[in-house]
């Protein structure tokens, strides 16, 4: 009865018309404060630093090597006539970096598709096929995870050499298949554990057999989760160069030891250095721009229910 009166007190002691605010805590208003625009603005300039060595050696590969002994690449911005396609034309006439350049494709294209065709097929047979052992080798899949690329290096170049293999295209793709494949089964048999049973069952009702049902439905739902396993393998194929150091050898060498050794041999060409990096790094980046919302779509799958 005291509690009612004192609720009645307190309601009619407050100001018709006037709303009761609640107190808000300091983490709520620190938290609409980072969400103002003068955060927005803060992030852009963040980005716009991060971008800056990626400018510098593209404007640095549109240079002389006289130019850019002489001074920094910022000086193109007070005289625009620096800029020339000389070391892009020298660079083409190169025949180390040019042939690196095709073997990093003949590595990484075939080194992508095999762990996405692979590991979709077996992701697939994880999630919804049932055979003798599944979640015992699916724990093997996933305990292959933590096994690090150097403790392999040495039993695999044995191997290779022993078959053969050694210093090929096809070693290095091998390779890079073999470690790939574990993080592909786990990414995608998450994936496709998601997708409702009932319309798998009403396709297997329709008569789709297992591979008619993968194909026609989940290989389309799974778009997203293969998009970011294929930029995922793209980049670290591409950007490699511990495991091509090891396993090519100079007829087979891809883009990264092909810089490395041009550095180590001369040291100041710089007109094939600058040229050659800037087009190793843009083509990853145009492959991640090119599926960059299939990658996002397929990172914050499952985020949202």
């Amino acid at each position: 009865m005291t509690t009612d009166a004192g609720s009645l007190t307190k309601t009619a002691s407050t100001p018709p018309g006037t709303a009761v605010r609640a107190k808000r805590s300091l983490g709520s208003r620190l938290a609409e404060g980072v969400s103002g625009g003068l955060v927005q603005v803060f992030l852009i300039v963040v980005g716009l630093f991060w971008l800056v060595p990626t400018i510098g050696l593209l404007l640095s590969s549109l240079r002389t090597p006289r130019d850019m002994a002489a001074s920094g690449w910022w000086e193109v911005f007070t005289k625009p006539s620096q800029l020339t396609f000389q070391s892009y034309e020298e660079l083409l006439r190169n025949g180390d970096i040019t042939s690196s350049l095709l073997n990093t494709a003949m590595i990484t294209i075939p080194a992508t598709v095999l762990v996405v065709v692979i590991g979709s097929l077996a992701g697939y047979a994880f999630a919804w096929m049932d055979f003798p052992g599944r979640d015992w080798w699916f724990l093997a899949v996933v305990g292959l995870l933590v096994v690090p690329v150097q403790v392999a290096l040495i039993p695999i170049a044995e191997l290779f050499g022993k078959i053969g293999l050694f210093g090929s295209v096809v070693g290095v793709i091998l390779f890079h298949v073999g470690f790939g494949l574990p993080f592909a089964v786990f990414l995608l048999r998450n994936f496709f554990a998601e997708i409702p049973r009932e319309l798998l069952e009403a396709a297997r009702l329709d008569g789709a057999g297992e591979l008619r049902l993968f194909v026609r439905v989940v290989m389309p739902l799974g778009g997203p989760a293969i998009a970011s396993l294929g930029i995922f393998q793209f980049l670290w194929v591409w950007n490699d160069m511990l495991v091509a150091l090891i396993f090519s050898d100079s007829g087979s060498q891809p883009i990264t030891v092909a810089l490395q050794t041009q550095v180590r041999q001369f040291g100041n060409n710089i007109d094939v250095l600058a040229p050659g990096a800037f087009i190793s790094m843009v083509i990853p980046l145009a492959v991640f721009f090119a599926f960059q919302r299939q990658f996002v779509s397929g990172v914050m799958a499952g985020a949202v229910k």
